[in-house]
């Protein structure tokens, strides 16, 4: 995971934070561990949620069906 991990570096760098929603996903979704896959989704969700992002209600319904968000 290392050219991801340059590239997240580079996008908070960047402050891209469209590029953080699509590469937290790509790292929740490349992530061994349930926890981690977890942490990545809802640094996804959040940048999401901070610009409108078009994502946002698809990244919440996976954190939703991951037990990590409630419905409302």
């Amino acid at each position: 995971m290392t050219d991801l991990d340059d590239q997240l570096l580079a996008a908070h760098a960047a402050r891209d934070h469209a590029k953080l929603v699509t590469l937290y996903r790509a790292a929740a979704s490349a992530a061994d561990d349930p926890d981690a896959a977890g942490f990545f989704l809802t640094h996804a969700y959040v940048f999401a949620l901070e610009q409108g992002h078009p994502d946002a209600p698809a990244l919440r319904a996976e954190l939703i069906a991951q037990g990590r968000e409630t419905p409302i």
